[in-house]
């Protein structure tokens, strides 16, 4: 067997790798998101002016009162939602510190593409 070294066959990485704790972090993230209605939950609050009432939710994704709260607490515990309570309502918007934490992550350098 013919052992070639690393810069025979590719260029080395020079981007630095996540220490552990980040990459948890961000895993958690990616969890809460592993599901189709907890997507576009994010995708509705992304396009919405102001925070969302969560029985808003149950009509536009067809899904049961529960349901719906189940997603959202999901995405509020994983950090990606902030929850406001207005009387006996719910309020929803995008966490926008987690957003950014997102986009950093999947954000491909110009020239790479």
């Amino acid at each position: 067997m013919i052992s070639l070294a690393l810069s025979d066959c590719c260029r080395p990485l020079d981007a630095e790798v996540l220490d552990d704790d980040h990459a948890e972090a961000t895993a958690g993230l990616f969890k809460a998101l592993a599901d189709p209605s907890r997507v576009k939950i994010m995708n509705l609050l992304a396009r919405a002016e102001e925070p969302v009432c969560a029985c808003e939710f149950i009509p536009a994704l067809r899904l049961t009162q529960a349901t719906v709260s189940h997603h959202l607490k999901k995405l509020t515990d994983a950090g990606l939602l902030e929850r406001e309570q207005r009387g006996k309502w719910a309020y929803f918007n995008l966490n926008p510190e987690a957003v950014s934490q997102l986009e950093r992550l999947v954000r491909i350098p110009e020239g790479i593409r």
